[in-house]
């Protein structure tokens, strides 16, 4: 028999058949995947899309509706697959980061996948990708997608894990496109003005394909690109909007009124604009994907999100809120202020080094009563002395961990005292 030269045999060996799985569980996968790139974060399209081109994946079967912005992108996909779910259709959904579970980032009718589910994937991805390097999210993108395509969906809703041009999900070509509110975040990778920042978001817009933008102060840098692709922008304010009326609210769009709505299950008063933007895209979806009134009724009452203002049961009060940026913050105080509690204000806050931790403070400051400081246990986390100093005289309890710093809030508290968790994915994750 004649050996093959070593380039053939080296190509060869690289394909990881299905009887040599180079892992059997989920965790042993995913500690991997966390030390396979030489950073946590690369953003660009090239790796990924030359595997999604080997699994035969760049044109999947489904609908794509992709959502960027710096706040609201959970919530926004919660309410469309909610919504498109009480209408009838298979709805894919994939968002990021998880709380509890690996497995919530991938969701198909509202269940999430299981850990053979993706195991199968990883082991799909590992044998295109040959010697391609990808990051822990690039690997889970393309997972979804692969996913996503197996279980037939009908329509899939993507969340942008990092800004939107050069994000990972980005490699598949948006239907519609929805950007949420925009904000100041992560500006080691996307600058530090929101005129910048937009401009990253509007990078999953796509020449002649519908798009929405839910912030009601989209940047100009967001239209100008809208303008240059020739992407046709609905604004809100402009080209669609919410009114409130008491429990109830209206949306009104270009030649649509849709009266005596509910006000979405997710609490928060920013949540109506959130609600008004996922109208919008079902808007222009509606040729392909018509909903029903009832379903719009029943989505709404339906969704659910954790740590999105997330009131546990029982007494004291505890409020669960991801907010780790200023604008997410100011919502938060916003919703403590409008559902004041009769004693004291218990703020459990834990947070990442790279985030404006100042401006996070100084928003929630005027509802806080007692502050409750913890670590982080990542790399990123801020040391809890960083936190003291934004917090300069002022009386404060440290701990070792949010665990420790929750129950002492929850000690402490009578029943018409309020918990508050917040700070982080990561902070809301360790209490629940």
């Amino acid at each position: 028999m004649v050996r093959p030269p070593d380039s053939v045999l080296s190509a060869q060996t690289r394909v990881i058949t299905p009887l040599m799985k180079r892992f059997h569980t989920l965790d042993e996968w995913l500690s991997w995947q966390e030390t396979l790139h030489p950073s946590e974060i690369e953003l660009g399209l090239e790796r990924v899309a030359e595997v999604l081109r080997r699994m035969q994946l760049s044109q999947p079967a489904f609908t794509v509706v992709t959502v960027a912005g710096t706040n609201g992108k959970g919530s926004s996909v919660a309410m469309l697959e909610a919504i498109l779910r009480a209408a009838g259709y298979r709805v894919g959904a994939y968002t990021s980061p998880h709380l509890l579970r690996y497995n919530e980032r991938i969701r198909i009718d509202g269940a999430t996948v299981t850990d053979a589910t993706l195991c199968a994937a990883f082991e799909r991805i590992d044998a295109a990708r040959a010697d391609i390097s990808l990051t822990y999210f690039e690997f889970g993108t393309l997972a979804a997608i692969d996913i996503l395509q197996r279980s037939g969906v009908d329509i899939a809703v993507l969340e942008v894990g990092l800004g939107g041009r050069l994000d990972a999900v980005n490699v598949l070509d948006a239907d519609v496109a929805l950007v949420t509110a925009i904000d100041v975040d992560h500006q080691a990778w996307l600058g530090t003005y929101r005129d910048i920042i937009a401009r990253e978001k509007a990078g999953i817009l796509r020449s002649g394909r519908p798009a929405v933008c839910s912030d009601p102060a989209a940047p100009a840098s967001l239209l100008a690109v809208a303008a240059s692709l020739g992407a046709p922008l609905s604004l809100l304010g402009r080209d669609f909007a919410a009114q409130r009326d008491g429990d109830r609210w209206c949306w009104q769009g270009c030649d649509t009124i849709l009266s005596d709505l509910p006000l979405p299950a997710l609490q928060g008063a920013f949540q109506l604009h959130n609600a008004a933007g996922v109208l919008a895209v079902l808007s222009a979806l509606t040729t392909d994907f018509p909903v029903p009134a009832t379903a719009i009724q029943q989505g709404l009452q339906a969704v659910s999100l954790a740590g999105r203002f997330q009131v546990l049961p029982g007494l004291p009060q505890q409020v669960l809120d991801v907010a780790h940026n200023a604008q997410s913050a100011a919502a938060l105080a916003e919703n403590l202020a409008q559902q004041p509690c009769t004693g004291r204000t218990r703020l459990v806050l834990a947070m990442l080094g790279d985030k404006d931790i100042e401006a996070v403070i100084d928003c929630l400051r005027p509802c806080v009563d007692d502050w409750y400081l913890a670590p982080l246990t990542v790399p990123r986390a801020a040391p809890v002395a960083r936190l003291q100093q934004a917090l300069a005289n002022q009386p404060v309890a440290v701990f070792d961990s949010v665990a420790a710093a929750h129950a002492a809030a929850v000690a402490s508290s009578s029943t018409t005292d309020r918990v508050v968790v917040a700070g982080s994915f990561y902070t809301v994750a360790a209490v629940l």
